[in-house]
């Protein structure tokens, strides 16, 4: 008999009728698959963790994650937008302001990282 991770009679289970619940290897458009890009790389779920209170500028964001380079802030907010999670807006003047904010679907992660928190506080 061969050891699966998860049985078919599982698989059906739980995603019956979607027929991503069928595959057998990663596909992109696989919905956790989107979900997970969408958070991929350290310091993702923090900064939507502050974004979840509100819009913030980068300097915002900066002082509230200390330890997090100017690099990385700017690639994680770059990657945040492009996956439809933060929208970026720019008021006009000298010195023009930006600011990030979530989306609709970016404050719908909210329950995805409770879940996540809640399994991942869960040591038994």
């Amino acid at each position: 008999m061969t050891n699966q991770t998860v049985s078919a009679q599982a698989r059906r289970s739980v995603w019956a009728g979607d027929p991503h619940g069928e595959v057998d290897h990663p596909v992109a458009d696989c919905p956790v698959e989107v979900t997970l890009h969408a958070l991929r790389g350290r310091w993702t779920t923090l900064v939507v963790r502050e974004l979840l209170a509100g819009e913030r500028t980068f300097s915002d964001l900066a002082a509230t994650l200390p330890t997090l380079s100017d690099k990385v802030l700017t690639d994680r907010l770059t990657h945040l937008t492009a996956c439809g999670v933060v929208v970026r807006s720019r008021e006009p003047g000298w010195p023009s302001r930006v600011t990030y904010a979530l989306t609709p679907r970016g404050y719908a992660l909210r329950a995805v990282l409770e879940a996540m928190w809640t399994w991942g506080a869960d040591t038994d």
